[in-house]
């Protein structure tokens, strides 16, 4: 059995008729749409014009900080080197400072120890000029008393000698004697004559002090034995007989001498 083909149900049914050079197209046919691509075009240059002017801007932007930046690293670095520079220098008033400091501290320990030098030589010298006024004032005291001692001795012998003047012009010319200065108020210088018998104008002579009460040979010419000039003398002051003692000289002598 056979099936017949029903065009009607057949593709070819759906087929359009066969188009013709005159006939017109489908897509003359199709709706038209506008999508808006110049619009879409306008706004994307707009945006790009946005987003170069950011980007020039946020260079720029950039650029300046990163100038500034540069600016304020060597406005730093300037003010370092100037703290620094600042710090050196304090360093160097402090090093100075404190040389100064030592050198005033050495030069204060050098005035302290030369005021102590100083205050030290001046109690010495204090007690140095109270030492020496006592000792003045002792020598004046004794000065004094020796004085008073003198005049006291000289008022005695001119008292004795107002006695004793025809008994020493006796003596003078007995034992050819003649009485000098010595060149002092306390001494008295005793001359000899014609003790020697081969020259009759030979002298001896000594020197008699009479500042205190015992007398006191202090020189002789010619030299005459020691102990026999200390035994007169001795001798002198215990019996006070001075005539004898003038006597006993020129012996003395006579045996030097001859």
């Amino acid at each position: 059995m056979s099936s017949s083909f029903e065009p009607s149900l057949s593709t070819s049914g759906m087929r359009p008729p066969l188009a013709s050079a005159d006939a017109p197209s489908m897509a003359d046919s199709l709706p038209s749409v506008n999508f808006g691509f110049e619009d879409l075009r306008n706004r994307m240059a707009q945006f790009t014009a946005r987003f170069d002017a950011f980007i020039e801007k946020g260079r720029k932007q950039v650029l300046e900080e990163t100038n500034q930046f540069h600016i304020n690293l060597a406005e730093l670095q300037e003010n370092q080197r100037m703290r620094q520079r600042d710090i050196e220098i304090e360093n160097l008033k402090a090093q100075t400072h404190a040389q100064t400091l030592q050198k005033e501290s050495a030069e204060a320990a050098e005035m302290h120890a030369a005021i102590s030098s100083i205050t030290l030589e001046r109690d010495s010298r204090l007690t140095k000029r109270d030492r020496l006024r006592q000792q003045i004032a002792e020598t004046q005291k004794a000065i004094n008393q020796r004085l008073e001692a003198q005049k006291n001795h000289a008022r005695n012998l001119d008292a004795q000698s107002r006695l004793n003047n025809p008994e020493l012009e006796f003596w003078q010319d007995y034992l050819c004697l003649r009485i000098d200065g010595a060149g002092r108020e306390d001494r008295l210088k005793f001359v000899y004559n014609h003790i020697v018998e081969k020259d009759w104008e030979a002298e001896a002579w000594f020197e008699l002090g009479t500042a205190s009460r015992d007398y006191e040979v202090f020189h002789t010419r010619p030299k005459v034995d020691r102990d026999a000039l200390e035994r007169e003398v001795e001798l002198v002051n215990d019996d006070r007989d001075f005539g004898a003692f003038l006597k006993r000289m020129r012996k003395l002598f006579v045996d030097t001498m001859n």
